[in-house]
């Protein structure tokens, strides 16, 4: 049988995350920056712990205004600092719960950043691999996140999405533009079926991209979050995909 993780996006002021944590195998939990704070951690990770689902780190710029989506001019040992700084204090209130980090998976522009450039990915790996080098690093399928990763040895977990379109270069299309998301049931199955059972996505000029799909992304900040994801979840096991953390 075929599994997939399914992640999504906590610990953001959302007021969904209880009812979406069932739904999922691994969770990235903002650490603060972006968005949420010490409390909203121990919180949801207490939530995560009652589920059983799989604890990561969310760490994103430091944006509250912009939610960590506005790209800032950054070099490699800043990004490794930014890095480095949010994933020792989430590791610090982990520990307090004695348990094990699983996973760590870049917020928003800081994503999508390392994703395009190699420098700015390797100073995101060189921080996971300060705090524990037993870490797994999300990146975009594809991605200098994911080529650095394998460079410096650590592990790593290939990312699609299930409510993005993308580009002929396999980038995820930018949410500037009208055509990023994918709001259609329908289609974000079809995508998800596809990536899963083909590993390929058809980009938005119609040409089927190559991709490795081990972990999918369910953005929890949306209108429909919980209905979306509860029918990704439907599906996949009515396709008899099995969906557990990696």
């Amino acid at each position: 049988m075929k599994s997939i993780d399914l992640n999504c996006d906590m610990g953001e002021g959302m007021d969904n995350d209880a009812e979406l944590m069932p739904l999922i195998s691994s969770t990235n939990i903002a650490c603060g920056y972006h968005a949420g704070d010490e409390d909203t951690m121990k919180r949801t990770i207490e939530l995560a712990l009652k589920n059983n689902v799989a604890i990561g780190a969310h760490p994103g710029f430091s944006d509250r205004d912009h939610f960590g989506r506005r790209e800032l001019n950054l070099n490699e040992e800043e990004f490794y600092h930014l890095v480095l700084d949010q994933l020792v204090l989430f590791k610090k209130i982990s520990d307090s719960y004695q348990i094990k980090l699983h996973h760590v998976k870049p917020h928003g522009a800081m994503y999508n950043m390392a994703a395009r450039n190699s420098y700015l990915a390797r100073g995101i790996v060189r921080a996971v691999r300060e705090v524990d080098e037993n870490l797994m690093l999300y990146g975009l399928s594809g991605s200098h996140l994911i080529s650095e990763a394998n460079l410096l040895r650590v592990k790593n977990a290939s990312e699609v999405f299930a409510d993005r379109t993308y580009q002929d270069d396999g980038s995820l299309t930018p949410r500037s533009q009208p055509n990023a998301l994918i709001d259609d049931d329908a289609k974000c199955i079809s995508q998800v079926l596809q990536m899963i059972n083909e590993q390929t996505v058809t980009s938005v000029n119609g040409h089927n991209i190559l991709i490795v799909a081990e972990t999918i992304c369910l953005h929890g900040d949306g209108a429909h979050a919980v209905e979306f994801a509860r029918t990704i979840r439907d599906s996949l096991e009515k396709n008899q995909v099995e969906i557990k953390a990696i």
